[in-house]
């Protein structure tokens, strides 16, 4: 199965995000062949895991799954980008202005967590950010018309409580990835 640990998108940033991928799907329109994310897999992910063979999944659930002995947060929602930042564009995405070192910490406890397992740490550096599209081919020049269009796209700025992260199995089909919540992990107050 293929996991990661992920916060999942409340209502309101929801309703934002729906309403920001059909502002840039009309505003783009055929300049990319992209794969807009479902309302329902919009999600934060906090540490990527990948596959892991059906025998070693209970024992990893296991160990992700105590408790995080962190306090619940605030991360605001804000301002839409473009991964890699030059270029042609390969992620659409809306970032954070509030949030990130909380998310930072989760993401290192559980970099800890996995690492007795033999996963290794990531080598790309933590972006916390909520996916809205995946580009596979851009054709030359679009990186300048999506760089236009994100400019002139406004986010209204939703703030969402984490107080839990999720350990989700994503599950790909010809019609893209699902993911189904495996289990929820509550952050506790640090006394």
């Amino acid at each position: 199965m293929r996991l990661f640990v992920g916060a999942e998108a409340d209502e309101a940033i929801k309703r934002e995000a729906e309403r920001v991928i059909a502002e840039l799907r009309r505003r783009i329109g055929s300049a990319l062949n992209a794969r807009w994310v479902p309302v329902e897999n919009l999600h934060l992910t906090i540490r990527f895991i990948g596959h892991v063979p059906d025998d070693r999944a209970p024992a990893l659930l296991e160990a992700l799954s105590g408790p995080v002995g962190a306090r619940p947060f605030d991360v605001e929602f804000d301002d839409c980008g473009k991964f890699p930042p030059r270029g042609a564009p390969r992620v659409l995405w809306i970032g954070l202005s509030r949030g990130l070192p909380p998310l930072a910490a989760l993401h290192e406890e559980f970099n800890r967590r996995l690492a007795p397992a033999g996963f290794e740490p990531e080598s790309r550096p933590f972006s916390a950010h909520l996916t809205l599209a995946r580009i596979k081919d851009a054709p030359g020049g679009s990186g300048r018309i999506v760089d236009g269009v994100l400019a002139e796209i406004h986010v209204t700025p939703v703030v969402q409580r984490v107080d839990h992260v999720t350990i989700f199995e994503s599950r790909l089909s010809p019609n893209g990835p699902r993911y189904a919540p495996l289990r929820r992990v509550p952050l506790t107050a640090i006394s």
